[in-house]
């Protein structure tokens, strides 16, 4: 039934629980996917066409051919080969693009999400969900929004203008801070963005996944169950936190199918109005509540906790119900996320200076944005981290993929199944091997599908300097630019990160060692420090001195030590553990 204007959407899913005569259940909302727009668009000019589907359309017409010639069966998925003759891009592009459709799907079960990381390209996507994947490379990532107090920073972060130039000569943080300290979008602004984004261009999305037959008009595309479906992609019925509903159950034209006996296409005019006055629907409903929180109360946001109150115990999350958790604004502390902290599967590090933050749990993305001078420790993610706007950060992560954007003077320290990618403005970034481990690592690694046997941490693949997609304008050419790539540490100066016993009081895990095995070179460098440290405690354990120079030499490692502390920033860790 067509939805009205004044009533929101409501759905009527198949495996919905009856309601009593009183209360009526509550309406459920289409939401975008923020996972494709957050971790699924690349800066290669050769995906992006800004003419809607008129190119895409004979494109997808091609992989069809091809899917149906490769595999002998009419599976509509195409490999490596078939994506790279039709786009006319590399073959590592085209892996490239199958790598991050995997980590965005919407589908756990598809065989691209399952294979291993040697078998990817030839397993393949679907055509379907590739040409939504392309479709959306249009996208224009919504602005970084003003401070809402900009005259109180403006002592504190640079006054001038990183958009007065289209490179500017800033670095990241000034880049986002400048005039008026911009920071991340909120979480309502960006969804009401990319709401609008696909209000726009829907019709040519669907026009993609859509059959002709004979007829006239609107009436010649139609929209089976089965296309419909791959819209999932982009967009869901629900509430995050709670069971996704399928579009197909909540769309009026397909709800209650027989799954026995195929539902009959229906005109992709009729999908394409129901999801307009859906999306409409979503749409007022933020505005609503965007304008309800001006006039309301303010919420406290989080709050510093001071380096003596951290413990496993007391560092509790309080996300918001809907979408990833935030740790935000941590400044010159300690700060903890376990399990059990973490609602969804989501972790967002915002504006955090001067700190140590640590997320030991299994995740499937995470994103760093805008930090300087801190370690972030980050678990297990099973899909993807993005890192963007950082400035002299260490991140220790074991994830299946990372992207570094537009970051300065950073050490990453990586645990990864594909290569690291780096886009946008990058200078002076280093990588290095995994470093550390925690009790319960090895069972939040296979938790989440990560192979600690596979790590290409020293295999980063660097694109264009400026990314496509950011919603400034930027002179022609200057995206076909490669961006600065990162130099490995050099193993001499690579050194073990001890994370403390978050898990006191829980249960412990099996995990006694860093799972991912040191190359050659970085091992014995390890084996050295260990065998020069012995030999040095033997020599001072051996050597006959009186008390007064047993103090002397005392007294002088402790002013070494101390230096080294406050030199590697590592002083903050002592704080840490003398909090417990």
């Amino acid at each position: 039934m067509p939805v009205s204007e004044e009533q929101p959407p409501q759905s009527t899913p198949s495996t919905a629980a009856p309601t009593n005569t009183t209360t009526s259940p509550p309406p459920i909302y289409i939401h975008p996917r923020r996972e494709p727009f957050e971790h699924g668009l690349l800066p290669i000019p050769k995906l992006i066409f800004t003419d809607g589907a008129q190119s895409l359309l004979p494109i997808r017409d091609k992989l069809l051919s091809l899917s149906s010639s490769t595999s002998g069966l009419k599976l509509n998925r195409v490999n490596c080969s078939s994506i790279t003759e039709s786009l006319q891009i590399s073959n590592d592009h085209a892996r490239l693009v199958i790598e991050t459709i995997a980590s965005v799907l919407h589908v756990d079960s598809d065989p691209c999400v399952k294979a291993k990381a040697n078998e990817i390209g030839d397993v393949g996507v679907n055509v379907y969900d590739l040409m939504l994947f392309l479709y959306i490379q249009s996208y224009k990532r919504l602005l970084p929004k003003g401070h809402k107090d900009s005259a109180a920073v403006a002592d504190v972060w640079p006054s001038t203008s990183a958009f007065d130039g289209f490179l500017s000569a800033l670095t990241p943080l000034q880049l986002v801070r400048s005039n008026s300290r911009r920071s991340m979008p909120s979480q309502a602004d960006e969804e009401a963005h990319q709401l609008s984004y696909l209000q726009k261009h829907l019709g040519n999305i669907l026009s993609l996944l859509a059959e002709s037959v004979e007829g006239d008009g609107e009436e010649s595309l139609v929209l089976s169950m089965e296309k419909l479906e791959h819209l999932g992609f982009l967009i869901f019925f629900g509430e995050k936190g709670s069971e996704k509903i399928p579009l197909s159950q909540n769309a009026p034209f397909f709800a209650n199918s027989d799954p026995e006996m195929p539902a009959v296409p229906v005109p992709a005019a009729h999908v394409h109005d129901w999801l307009l006055e859906n999306i409409a629907a979503a749409l007022t409903r933020i505005t609503e509540r965007a304008s309800a929180k001006e006039n309301g109360p303010t919420s406290a946001p989080d709050q510093d906790v001071p380096m003596a109150d951290v413990s496993a115990s007391s560092v509790k999350s309080s996300p918001s119900p809907r979408g990833p958790s935030s740790i935000e604004g941590i400044s010159k502390s300690s700060y903890v996320r376990l399990p059990n902290d973490i609602k969804g599967s989501s972790v967002k590090v915002i504006n955090c200076h001067e700190s140590v933050i640590y997320v030991l749990a299994p995740l499937k993305y995470a994103t760093v944005y805008g930090c300087s001078d801190a370690t972030i420790v980050l678990g297990a993610v099973g899909k993807a981290v993005r890192i963007e706007h950082c400035e002299r950060v260490h991140v220790i992560a074991a994830a299946k993929r990372i992207c570094i954007a537009n970051c300065r003077e950073c050490i990453f320290f990586l645990g990864v199944n594909q290569t690291p990618l780096l886009v946008g403005d990058n200078h002076k970034l280093q990588v290095a091997p995994y470093n550390t481990f925690y009790s319960l690592l090895e069972a939040h690694l296979n938790q989440v599908g990560i192979d600690p046997t596979v790590n290409r941490w020293d295999a980063p693949v660097a694109l264009g300097v400026v990314d496509p997609h950011d919603s400034l304008s930027h002179p022609a050419g200057v995206s076909d630019v490669q961006t600065e790539s990162a130099s490995p540490v050099d193993p001499d100066q690579f050194t073990n990160f001890l994370i403390p016993n978050w898990f006191e009081g829980q249960q412990s895990g099996p995990t006694k060692d860093n799972p991912f095995p040191l190359p050659d070179a970085y091992l014995a460098s390890q084996q050295r420090n260990h065998k020069s440290l012995e030999e040095t405690k033997n020599i001072l354990k051996d050597t006959e001195l009186d008390e007064s120079r047993k103090r002397e030499v005392a007294t002088a490692l402790h002013v070494c030590f101390k230096d080294w502390l406050y030199a590697s920033g590592n002083i903050r860790q002592l704080y840490c553990l003398q909090g417990e």
